[in-house]
């Protein structure tokens, strides 16, 4: 079996690890389209269930991650010692059914409810895939793989919004989270027959031998605490993914406020926004950090500090422009560098640690980035615009997304800070350090 994952991998078609590739991205398409879609629901759902931002915001955001962020971590603690395949495909038929589930809810807590559901299922499906993937791909190659991987965020994001915008408009929100979640079950099974398991560790030990026992808990913990650039690309993903959640969540509704779009076209024009914008910046994010992190760890953080840095700016212009014509060049070109992140930044951290810890440091990483950047951002700009809303009027989301916007420069700044330590934190098996 070592042999072959390993052949495979150095072949010119890569068959076997690309089939992985292809599969996993089809789940994490449907962990977004089930994630996001209620960004664009979050209107006609306020309209009928007479929900505040705020209220809408802790739906959204906090009911989802809290469970999402704190399982996913003893779920990758299991992954690391079990087969990932079944984690995984047990993980989309949990989220998928918990998506149709939100379709039947009927008040403000029984769909709060529900999302929580969703986010327990979701909670088993990315760290294990980071760690399977790894295992598929040689670490020069890791970047583009992982980035390849990620398409399944502006994909399945801007699918959301199509989808979910349409199914409401032609049906109502609840047949849309119905269809949708119920459409996710042939990937579970996809998953669960179309994957083996490779070797844990086979790419990075001499002669493709499996990796060591996976530590105990403790001992992955303590090596991530004394691993400053682990925290500075985790604490940087956070304040991105701050702004970056808030805006798939609150911009299909400063659309229909601020340029009073309907629902259809809500989700054409901001579904194509994401859809362009979201795969140009994850395929060119994953290409950089291959090319230019290859010889120089730095860049994996470099190139996410310097996109944060410019997309700010970008998306400022992008709120006050008078028409959508001027808009949607500004809101793709600012997501495209919201999301370049992804590839160099993810692969970094499966650098930081042995094989054998690989999913547990990944859901350690996405423990932090979800539960403030999901928890707290979403939050956040439905917090302030209620608050805006006495001064602002219509306007006041415009101007809460704008204040968001720092949180984009600190994450540059914090990428900036861990381009510095990277070198020395990367983990590298032939040198045995560190």
């Amino acid at each position: 079996m070592t042999n072959q994952v390993r052949g495979s991998i150095g072949s010119a078609s890569q068959t076997p690890g690309n089939r992985v590739l292809w599969v996993l991205l089809l789940a994490y398409i449907f962990n977004f389209i089930d994630r996001q879609i209620i960004g664009v629901l979050a209107i006609p759902i306020k309209a009928e269930l007479q929900l505040s931002d705020t209220q809408l915001s802790l739906m959204g955001g906090i009911a989802f991650a809290l469970f999402y962020s704190g399982i996913a971590i003893p779920v990758a603690w299991l992954a690391d010692r079990k087969n990932r395949v079944n984690i995984i495909a047990f993980s989309v038929a949990l989220w998928s059914a918990f998506t149709a589930l939100c379709g039947l809810a009927q008040n403000f807590w029984q769909l709060f409810l529900a999302r929580m559901g969703v986010g327990i299922g979701e909670a088993g499906g990315v760290a294990p895939s980071y760690a399977l993937i790894s295992d598929f791909f040689p670490k020069e190659r890791r970047a583009r793989a992982l980035a390849l991987f990620s398409l399944g965020i502006p994909i399945g994001s801007a699918l959301g919004v199509f989808f979910g915008g349409w199914l409401a408009a032609n049906l109502d929100w609840r047949w849309a989270f119905i269809i949708v979640g119920l459409a996710g079950l042939p990937a579970a099974l996809l998953v669960r027959l179309g994957i083996r398991e490779p070797v844990r560790g086979g790419l990075d030990t001499v002669g493709g031998s499996a990796s060591e026992p996976a530590p105990p808990f403790t001992t992955v913990a303590s090596r991530l605490a004394a691993t400053p650039s682990f925290w500075l690309l985790s604490l940087g993903a956070a304040s991105g993914s701050i702004l970056g959640y808030g805006l798939i969540f609150w911009l299909p509704s400063f659309f229909s406020r601020s340029f009073e779009l309907t629902l259809t076209q809500v989700s054409w024009f901001y579904g194509s926004i994401v859809l362009i914008g979201g795969v140009a910046g994850t395929y060119l994010g994953g290409w950089l950090g291959d090319r230019l992190g290859a010889g120089r760890p730095a860049a994996y953080a470099l190139i996410p500090a310097t996109c944060f840095l410019i997309s700010a700016p970008v998306f400022a212009a992008a709120l006050f422009v008078p028409s959508l014509t001027l808009a949607w060049p500004l809101f793709a070109i600012g997501q495209m560098l919201a999301l370049a992140w992804l590839g160099p930044v993810i692969a970094a951290v499966q650098h930081l640690v042995p094989a054998n810890m690989r999913a547990t440091a990944s859901a350690s990483f996405l423990f932090i980035n979800n539960l403030i950047g999901i928890g707290f951002g979403i939050f956040f700009l439905g917090f302030m615009s209620d608050r805006m809303t006495s001064t602002f009027g219509d306007e006041a989301l415009r101007y809460s997304i704008l204040f968001g916007l720092g949180f984009y420069l600190l994450s540059s700044i914090l990428y900036f800070a861990a381009s510095g330590r990277l070198r020395r934190d990367w983990f590298t098996l032939e040198e045995g350090r560190p």
